[in-house]
Order: C-alpha cells, then sequence, then structure tokens
C-alpha cells in the first residue's frame, strides 16, 4: 500500500520569465501560424504561399522537422534552408508559442506554467517529473464547461476551446523551459524529460475532440516529437458519443474521471452523467478499440470524505467495472480555496484501496503534486479568473452548482 509522503523541503518559488525572449505576438497576429497545422495542412498552406508543387514535400519535411525535432522558435534558425526561403516564410507565417506569464517550482519539482494565448486568456499546464518518466498535464480548454463540484476549473466557465496550436504549444514550451531540444548539430537523446502526456489540465478534451486529435497526432508523428500513442492518456468525464470516435481517429490510451458508483452521487459530483448516466459509459468503455491487458482503462476516482469513499462503494466499483481490463487510481482530493469538500483520511483511502485490489484491479494511490502551487489534480485555473473572485464568491459557486 502506500505510504504518506514525507514533509517537504521549503515552499515553492515563482519565476518570472524573461519576456524579451517571447515571441512579438501583436506582430505576427495577421499571419497562419505553421505549429498546429497537420501534414496535409501544412503542405496547403505552403501551396498557398507559392511554393512550387514539386519542392512543397521536401519543403513541408524540412519545416516539420526543424519545428518539431529541433524547436526552432524561428524562420531564422532552420539554417538548412537558403535565406531567401526564410526571410519569406517569415512574412508568410509564423511559429507562435503560448507566452509563459509565470512559472512556478513546487518543493516536490513539479513545474506549473501560466500561459497567455490569443486573445489574452490563460490557461494552465504541469510538468512532473517521476524516477521513470516525466509527465506533461496539458490543457484542451480556456476554462470548463461541466462543473464538476470537487474540481477547481469546475469554477471557472468556459471561455473557448484551444486550437491545435495551442495544444501542441504547451508540449513546445516545457521542452523549452527543460532544455530539451537536441544541441545544433546532434542528435536527440533517447532519454526523454517529457515522455508522456496526459490530456488532464483545463477543459473537457472530447468536447475539443478534432483540435485535440489533431495536435495528439502531431505529437505522435515519428519524425517531430515522436510520443507513443501508449505514451499520451486522454482522460474524460463520459462525453458519451465521443469516445469511439476517439478510439477510431487517435487510439491513445483512455481515463475515465469517474469519481462515484451511484448515479445519484455522481450527478452530483460530475453533472455530465444526467446526461450519459453510469450504465452509457460502461458501455462505451467496453467497446474501446485496442482494450487488453497492456492497454487498460484507468478510471480515475477522486477520495472525498464522507461522500464516496465507504467499503460499499468500493464493492460497488469493482461490480461495475467488472469485466474491463482496467486500474484504478485512487486520488486524495486536493483542496482548493472555497471547495466544500474534505479528502478522505488516509486509513479509509488504504482500505478502499484494499477492497479493490483484492477483487483483482490495481488501486495505486495518487501521491499528491504541486499542491503547494495548486498543481496538483482538480486544482488548475487561471490565475486572472482566480484573482478576479474571492474565497466566499467561489464557495458560493460551488455550492450553487449543487454541491
Amino acid at each position: 500500500m502506500s505510504e504518506r509522503a514525507p514533509a517537504g523541503p521549503p515552499p515553492a518559488t515563482a519565476i518570472q520569465p524573461d519576456f524579451a525572449t517571447l515571441p512579438r505576438r501583436e506582430a505576427a497576429a495577421a499571419r497562419p501560424n505553421l505549429i498546429g497545422m497537420t501534414r496535409a495542412r501544412l503542405a496547403a498552406a505552403l501551396a498557398g504561399a507559392g511554393v512550387p508543387e514539386r519542392q512543397i514535400r521536401m519543403r513541408a519535411g524540412q519545416l516539420w522537422s526543424w519545428i518539431y525535432s529541433r524547436g526552432a522558435r524561428g524562420f531564422e534558425e532552420m539554417t538548412s534552408l537558403s535565406k531567401g526561403f526564410r526571410a519569406e516564410l517569415a512574412e508568410a507565417f509564423t511559429l507562435d508559442r503560448p507566452e509563459i506569464v509565470t512559472r512556478q517550482l513546487s518543493r516536490d519539482g513539479t513545474r506549473k506554467y501560466l500561459l497567455r494565448i490569443a486573445g489574452g486568456h490563460e490557461v494552465e499546464c504541469v510538468y512532473i517529473p517521476e524516477e521513470d518518466r516525466g509527465t506533461l498535464c496539458i490543457s484542451s480548454q480556456v476554462g470548463c464547461t461541466l462543473t464538476c463540484t470537487f474540481c477547481h476549473t469546475g469554477t471557472q466557465k468556459l471561455v473557448r476551446n484551444l486550437t491545435p496550436a495551442e495544444i501542441v504549444g504547451q508540449i513546445l514550451v516545457a521542452r523549452d523551459d527543460l532544455e530539451e531540444w537536441p544541441e545544433p548539430g546532434t542528435r536527440p537523446s533517447e532519454h526523454r524529460l517529457v515522455s508522456n502526456i496526459v490530456l488532464m489540465g483545463m477543459g473537457e478534451p472530447l468536447y475539443n475532440v478534432e483540435g485535440v486529435r489533431d495536435a495528439m497526432q502531431i505529437a505522435m508523428d515519428g519524425e517531430g516529437l515522436s510520443l507513443s500513442r501508449r505514451r499520451i492518456t486522454l482522460s474524460t468525464s463520459g462525453v458519451v458519443p465521443e469516445i469511439p470516435r476517439w478510439g477510431a481517429e487517435a487510439g491513445t490510451l483512455l481515463a475515465i474521471s469517474f469519481h462515484a458508483t451511484t448515479d445519484d452521487v455522481r450527478n452530483e459530483l460530475v453533472p455530465i452523467n444526467r446526461k450519459w448516466p453510469i450504465a452509457d459509459l460502461l458501455e462505451a468503455c467496453r467497446a474501446y478499440p485496442k482494450l487488453s491487458n497492456a492497454e487498460r482503462i484507468t478510471f480515475e476516482y477522486v477520495m472525498l470524505k464522507g461522500v464516496n469513499d465507504s467499503d460499499a462503494d468500493a464493492r460497488r466499483l469493482v461490480q461495475l467495472i467488472a469485466g474491463i481490463p482496467a486500474k484504478v487510481n485512487l486520488i486524495p482530493f486536493n483542496p482548493w480555496p472555497g471547495a466544500v469538500y474534505e479528502r478522505s483520511d488516509w486509513e479509509r483511502i488504504e482500505t478502499f484501496a484494499e477492497i479493490v485490489n483484492r477483487a483483482g484491479y490495481a488501486s495505486p494511490v495518487r501521491t499528491p503534486r504541486g499542491e503547494d502551487i495548486l498543481a496538483a489534480c482538480g486544482q488548475l485555473k487561471s490565475a486572472t479568473e482566480r484573482a478576479r473572485k474571492s474565497r466566499a464568491e467561489i464557495a458560493a459557486e460551488t455550492l450553487g452548482s449543487g454541491a
């Protein structure tokens, strides 16, 4: 069983980036951004800019390599291209990344980035270093439409979907900050600092399925970022009609933000359940492509004291998922200002895990990471939105949503 995490070192630090190094978004606003374009769209953009047809495939491959293998932030870095062609590219296109507003470093090594995107909106993404991998948790929307009552992001209204450029851009920004791009003239290192992607940040990714799909196809492209689909996990609260589509078009690993074992309780915790209840959600899970012991569905279950953490809940959970190759991630509730829930006692979490484990399902207890910088699961929310509201206002929103 999991042990309590030891007390950490000194508090987190907030690091302001060097804004002089950030791209000039205003001047670039009118030019299409090559970041986030699929290969087909990139080729079409080059054709529209006057690149001869016989050169398009070669030029697209060169740009793809510079952007996603070498991390080029400007066309002037692309030294294998002629100066004239680089100048033409710079006049026609941009390589615009999200801007780092703040970068916070937790005492446990977790990094949280507050990123500014087009329109002045802000999103957060989180890098979590571990011994055997480095996981980047990325966002798919500005805000969220789901209003899950235990989730801080759910208290922020949906503003808009992120574009593929803004989704892929989170990966590029993290690799920039980690200095993970290869030095000129060298091959990429086999050791990956960003080795795993989880779509568990702000927003419901299956409400932005096309943008997320295009971004992840870029991430999985073998001639660029080259992340295996088995190193990418999409987490959904249960947008049932889009689950088969995601499996067919992207085929990454799947996680379900589950959190309750009866429709009555899940209706309160995860209101989308009123539209697609537990039975419908589990039917979609059972039909997910490539499902096997090697590619299990992860059921995420936040532990809320006195709400969903009883022995009866644990027994119902294993009955519900019977026959599905799965594991259950138990998530101690991560508090945030105004939250009306409490974390289950540690002994209760361990007892719950033991029941699930005895039924044959792995039930790791997720060690909270980045709590001191509000970077843990369920805590993400843009700083500007957070600053606009008092603790009492956030609490009132949470209570008003049905908690």
